[in-house]
């Protein structure tokens, strides 16, 4: 099961990025499909159009996936993707299975450039 759900996201997020629809997502979301953010929780419905309308101005971008690990019905994803004209960024991403489809995702977006300013939270502060 654990390759399977692995090969499910390896696929979908190729279709994405190689056709730049969200065709390949929607088959392999369950219809109480959740993204959770930072910002709020979306549905199904909800993520696949705020994918679909990003990617016009993400055609063209370069993804290097450096992390692809499963584990049960969880596949996490660390990837660097380079925006077109923008900055690169960091993404992980964490897939929950049920069923044999997704049921929950999670991301984390940091842009690279930011990454050394924002390791200082950790740092005692020596005044």
């Amino acid at each position: 099961m654990t390759t399977s759900n692995r090969m499910i996201i390896e696929r979908a997020f190729a279709e994405l990025i190689g056709t730049g629809t969200v065709d390949g997502l929607d088959t392999v979301l369950r219809d109480d499909f959740v993204h959770h953010r930072p910002d709020g929780r979306r549905t199904k419905d909800e993520w696949l159009d705020a994918v679909r309308t990003a990617m016009g101005p993400l055609a063209g971008m370069r993804v290097e996936v450096d992390h692809m690990l499963a584990d049960g019905d969880h596949v996490v994803m660390h990837s660097r993707r380079s925006l077109p004209g923008g900055p690169t960024i960091a993404v992980v991403d964490i897939w929950r299975f049920a069923d044999g489809r997704v049921v929950e995702a999670w991301e984390t977006i940091e842009p690279v450039h930011h990454a050394a300013a924002n390791m200082t939270w950790w740092q005692p502060d020596h005044h």
